[in-house]
């Protein structure tokens, strides 16, 4: 069976303290998750040559490499170092997205994309301060479904 790797490219120090946080969680996955910082005065190419270099010691199968920020530098060089077919890039990593990966590393490259995508975009609610986590909460510029008129 294979698993999918994952890479974090991100701004320093996010890269390095998510999969620390997968980690606490998941601690067998060390050796299919790597991390690797982009510094602020680092070249992008030096920060490249870097990423092949724990691409290719991954050694996976597929690998699904997860970024920060969409159209920052970590991005720019995660989207040349993706291949589309053993390697797939996902932009907008959070902590719930990568956990959601971490635990379904098992299954094919597509499907690790779809559940890290979704497990990103799920993960992401405004919380209640006072009212009971699953509580809905009506607001004055909600539309009344009572209310026939569109």
């Amino acid at each position: 069976m294979s698993t999918t790797s994952i890479l974090i490219i991100a701004h320093a120090p996010l890269a390095h303290a998510l999969r620390a946080c997968a980690l606490h969680v998941f601690a067998d996955c060390a050796d299919s998750v790597a991390a690797l910082d982009i510094l602020p005065h680092q070249p992008p190419e030096e920060s490249l040559a870097q990423a092949r270099i724990m691409l290719d010691q991954l050694g996976a199968d597929s690998t699904l490499v997860l970024t920060d920020l969409f159209g920052a530098t970590p991005c720019n060089i995660a989207q040349r170092l993706v291949d589309g077919l053993r390697s797939r890039l996902v932009a907008g990593v959070n902590l719930p997205m990568l956990l959601r990966a971490v635990s379904y590393r098992c299954e094919p490259l597509d499907a690790v994309v779809t559940r890290a995508v979704v497990g990103g975009a799920q993960g992401i609610m405004q919380v209640a301060v006072s009212a009971p986590q699953n509580q809905n909460r009506r607001y004055r510029h909600d539309q009344d479904p009572n209310h026939h008129q569109q």
